[in-house]
């Protein structure tokens, strides 16, 4: 039986992934959602499934981006970096219409 400790001996970090369509027009932003995860590998794996989602709406042209992104090792390894050391990771896609900013950033506790 698993009990809840009263008083844990590292605050935990929570890192939030959200994803934001923003109108190119007037800038008014649609909110596509959050997502919570406990590790940086797994807000990237997070920020790669949305990628994959808003990839496969695009035109093909505005595709291109996002898919190769979604196959840059040496860009994850980055991103995987500064969210372990604290900081925010953005991913921004465009097409004639909307900017998507992909985003996962460390909340809360200590690292």
């Amino acid at each position: 039986m698993l009990t809840p400790t009263s008083t844990p001996t590292r605050a935990a970090v929570v890192y939030r992934c959200r994803a934001v369509a923003h109108e190119r027009t007037d800038g008014h932003e649609h909110p596509l959602g959050d997502d919570y995860t406990p590790t940086p590998r797994l807000a990237m794996r997070s920020l790669r499934r949305r990628v994959a989602d808003v990839a496969d709406q695009l035109d093909p042209a505005y595709a291109r981006p996002p898919r190769y992104w979604l196959t840059d090792q040496a860009e994850h390894e980055r991103a995987l970096w500064l969210l372990a050391t604290g900081r925010p990771y953005l991913f921004t896609i465009h097409d004639d219409a909307l900017r998507y900013v992909l985003s996962a950033h460390p909340r809360g506790g200590t690292r």
